[in-house]
């Protein structure tokens, strides 16, 4: 079965987000546990907690397919202690955040080199502060997100991911979210290439670290390593893909985000998505 959603708001309350769902026809869907462009936010309360929680039963939200994504300002390889210790601290938060709220996976972008230190020196120490996350949390699985490689971002390759999780100690709370975007610009090839983009991944990574997707066309093209969302099938990588994504069942029992430019279309998106599933 498929599970698809968007990245909905969260104003006015975490508990806010299922009910912002349910209403763009979603079964699964991602959100942010806290201001994702401040360092430091109020802790949940405990009614925040228990709304949430009673919303998500309400609408039939499985924590499953909920896939909440951290603070943009988070960088796991930053080359600089201070920024580092700071970004650790606020990565755990947003596990604790999580574990608060009975979720299961927790998305984030890996980290950038900011171009001082090597691209494996950036990957050791994004392992490493996983490592420390981990061993202060329980149950919730940290869930690498492939990038488009803009800038100095590490994590466009598939065997920065593979190097990642070799060097993650506990390989059951560690995952992997491709988005479709990011692939493509990356250099992989999903349009001309479906099939062997996705053996290279199984090959190199595995499907077992797979757990979600953020299904996003793309402004940019192949290979740009530039990170521009577009609506479903009006970028470069048009509505093809997405057809063969739908009925492919490796994408099957976990959660397919939207990030697409407009929220408007989320509904008909969603609707024309689970359509192509059937």
């Amino acid at each position: 079965m498929k599970y698809i959603g968007a990245h909905v708001s969260t104003s006015g309350g975490v508990e806010k987000a299922p009910i912002n769902a349910n209403t763009i026809g979603a079964n699964a869907f991602a959100l942010f546990t806290k201001n994702q462009r401040q360092w430091v936010s109020k802790p949940l309360t405990a009614d925040n907690i228990s709304q949430f929680k009673d919303n998500c039963a309400k609408f039939g939200f499985d924590a499953n397919y909920i896939l909440p994504h951290d603070s943009y300002l988070i960088n796991l390889g930053h080359p600089e202690a201070e920024a580092l210790e700071k970004s650790r601290s606020a990565f755990l938060d947003e596990m604790q955040r999580c574990e608060q709220l009975g979720l299961k996976l927790l998305n984030f972008h890996p980290g950038t080199t900011l171009n001082k230190i090597s691209i494996e020196e950036c990957l050791d120490v994004i392992a490493e502060s996983i490592n420390i996350a981990l061993s202060k949390t329980e149950g919730v699985t940290a869930v690498i997100e492939n990038t488009a490689g803009q800038g100095s971002n590490v994590g466009n390759a598939f065997w920065h991911l593979q190097h990642i999780i070799d060097r993650v100690e506990d390989k059951n709370r560690v995952g992997v979210c491709l988005d479709t975007c990011h692939t493509y610009s990356a250099g992989y090839d999903l349009v001309g290439d479906y099939e062997g983009v996705f053996q290279e991944f199984d090959e190199v990574v595995g499907f077992k670290y797979l757990k979600g997707m953020h299904i996003n066309d793309s402004k940019k093209e192949l290979g740009s390593r530039v990170d521009r969302h577009d609506s479903i099938g009006k970028g470069t990588l048009g509505f093809g893909l997405f057809e063969k994504m739908m009925r492919d069942v490796r994408f099957d029992n976990m959660p397919l985000i939207l990030e697409t430019v407009d929220e408007a279309l989320w509904p008909e998106e969603i609707a024309w998505l689970r359509e192509q599933a059937k």
